[in-house]
């Protein structure tokens, strides 16, 4: 088995900024990921969900990976969003990544037909076969309707020797324990939770992939980084303050209320592709995200008018 560390610590699933007409904010897009990068991440993740990779066509996803590929120039790695349910669509999305510069693929697993375990085994080496890089599984029952149990993942990888960890999105903590267990040297296990990022760390996981770390990619590199080093208090004391955001940022659906926050910081627009539609003004989640982004030290408390 490929040694997958080089895709452990935090790694931003990064958002992609969008214009009014719904076109790539390519502008705003560059400006992201270089100030995501600059504050201490460990990987970039483009066209994952919170990218919105389902409404991208593919030379647009080709577009969005090379250009995180040629911002990071090599100081971190790039690990590519690039699966579907149609294997042969996920497998030249993988190789037009591989093309673009990526270092690894996030292969999410089939949604909607829900194939049988020797399904998804060759669905993940048609994925590996095609683009030559190593495969980090995603798990998502609640997205998918398929959960990949301990059992399965572990023939997956003995069958598939490229798949060298897996993103878990199952938010079944007694299921992570037995991936973390069970799982051979060199095999990465990254939280698809942020919320349950710091019980994942302490359990022996390998860090995050994160919808946070695009609001706050500095204090959620200290917190993973803290509990790397075994600085537990600190490591408590950041994911406490973090908490309120990473709930908000799921009060609806994801990647709805991290573009509303980053436009609350007056980073980048709230703009999206149907069928997803931006908060309205009067929206609770908006509130709950200045609330959030408040108590996290993002943004100024709101001050009314006149005090």
């Amino acid at each position: 088995m490929s040694d997958g560390n080089r895709f452990t610590g935090v790694a931003p699933a990064l958002v992609t900024p969008m214009r009014p007409d719904g076109a790539i904010d390519h502008f705003a897009l560059e400006d992201h990921f270089s100030w995501v990068l600059h504050q201490g991440v460990d990987v970039l993740v483009p066209c994952g969900t919170t990218g919105e990779s389902v409404t991208l066509s593919d030379e647009e996803q080709k577009e969005v990976i090379a250009a995180c590929v040629r911002i990071s120039r090599g100081r971190v790695p790039v690990l590519a969003g690039a699966g579907t349910n149609d294997t042969r669509h996920a497998a030249e999305l993988a190789a037009a990544a591989a093309e673009a510069g990526a270092d690894g693929i996030l292969s999410v697993t089939p949604y909607y037909n829900r194939p049988t375990v020797d399904g998804l085994i060759a669905h993940f080496r048609a994925v590996a076969d095609a683009s030559g890089l190593p495969l980090i599984l995603y798990n998502v029952p609640g997205r998918t309707g398929l959960n990949v149990t301990p059992d399965d993942l572990f023939r997956i990888v003995d069958a598939v020797p490229a798949v060298v960890g897996v993103k878990e999105a199952s938010g079944d903590l007694a299921q992570i324990i037995g991936v973390l267990h069970r799982r051979p040297p060199g095999f990465v296990v990254l939280s698809g939770d942020d919320e349950l990022t710091l019980p994942v760390m302490a359990l022996g996981g390998d860090g995050v992939i994160s919808v946070i770390a695009n609001e706050a990619p500095g204090p959620m590199s200290e917190l993973v980084h803290a509990a790397r080093d075994g600085d537990w208090s600190t490591a408590r004391e950041l994911h406490a303050t973090l908490l309120p955001l990473m709930r908000a940022n799921f009060a609806t659906t994801n990647p709805v209320p991290v573009k509303t926050a980053l436009e609350l910081m007056g980073r980048a627009p709230a703009n999206f592709r149907l069928p997803l539609l931006p908060l309205s003004a009067r929206s609770e989640v908006r509130s709950t995200l200045r609330s959030a982004l408040e108590i996290a030290g993002l943004i100024e408390p709101f001050a009314p008018p006149g005090t």
